[in-house]
Order: structure tokens, then sequence, then C-alpha cells
């Protein structure tokens, strides 16, 4: 089964104010995901983001967003720059690759050899 972790590729401290507490210690932080299987490891594309005030620990949703925040966030998004989108294999998928050539190759030998 495949695991998925959001993985922080920036963060940011931002002064603007709290929407619930009115303090300005507010953090942007953005995340890509990735999917880990025994397989391979995926980059994907997804980018999501969390705006967090760092007294009072409430999350920021868009709905409570201020003009102020949604400028702020308009230019730390422009800022983000993604990993590419990977698909890397891991050791287990290319020893089950080279057992599956060395029995298609034992196999078409013992077939040309005629089974003696």
């Amino acid at each position: 089964m495949a695991k998925e972790k959001q993985l922080v590729i920036q963060e940011a401290d931002i002064t603007n104010n709290c929407p619930k507490c009115f303090n300005q210690e507010l953090k942007i932080t953005f995340y890509q995901k990735h999917t880990y299987n025994a397989l391979y490891h995926r980059t994907t594309g997804v980018v999501t983001n969390e705006i967090k005030c760092k007294k009072c620990d409430s999350i920021i949703y868009p709905v409570d967003w201020t003009p102020d925040i949604e400028r702020v966030f308009d230019y730390y998004n422009k800022l983000v720059k993604p990993d590419r989108t990977a698909v890397r294999f891991t050791m287990l998928f290319f020893v089950i690759l080279v057992l599956m050539l060395c029995l298609v190759a034992a196999g078409v030998y013992f077939y040309l050899e005629g089974f003696n």
C-alpha cells in the first residue's frame, strides 16, 4: 500500500493580522505531495498550502483571509519552486526486473534446446 506524505518545500513568516486573535505572527507553509511504495517513490505536482497563527495555533482558511493576506499569499505562491514530478524506482523493483528477465531468458533457452 502506498504511503503519502506532504513534505515542506517553503515556509515563511508573515506579519499580517490574524483574523481570530489579531496577532501579527502568521506562518505560511507550502507542501508537496510525495507517494512512497515498495517499488517506487513518486513526486507529484500537487502543491498545497497552510497559513497558521503562531499565537493561537489556528489555521487561517481562505474564507477568513483579508485582502492583505491574499496579496501576501499571491506573492509567496509565485516564489514557490516545487520539485520536478518524477518517479524513482527502488532496489526491489530492479531485483524483480532482473529475476523476470532471467526467467524469460531461461524459458527461451530451454524451448530452443528442446528440453534435452
